[in-house]
């Protein structure tokens, strides 16, 4: 049987042929949710060469997309991408301006 390596030291990040952290779980919740389609469509009565169909470009397209975000972002990317759309485009301040200038006593 075959051995993968998939942790390479204290305090590296989870890596398995070459997708790292976040990416890793996209993956498997990805062909775990393609899987139970597969599975609900075939229990369903559709035919089972769509059903065979389906299971495989869906698959094809999980692997080619999260590699590609992988190479894209990075490890830390999609995070950093996420907390990016989270900021606000303005900073409103309401004072008046000489109010904004003025130093406070201590």
């Amino acid at each position: 049987m075959a051995e993968f390596p998939i942790n390479r030291g204290i305090g590296k990040s989870v890596e398995f042929k070459g997708l790292k952290s976040q990416y890793l779980f996209i993956f498997v919740g990805g062909l775990l949710a393609t899987f139970v389609l597969f599975v609900i469509m075939y229990m369903v009565g559709i035919n089972q060469w769509v059903c065979i169909g389906f299971g495989v470009v869906a698959a094809s397209v999980l692997v080619w997309q999260t590699f590609a975000l992988n190479a894209k972002y990075g490890e830390h990317g999609l995070m950093k991408v996420a907390a990016t759309k989270s900021h606000p485009k303005y900073i409103i301040n309401r004072r008046k301006f000489p109010r904004l200038i003025k130093r406070k006593k201590i």
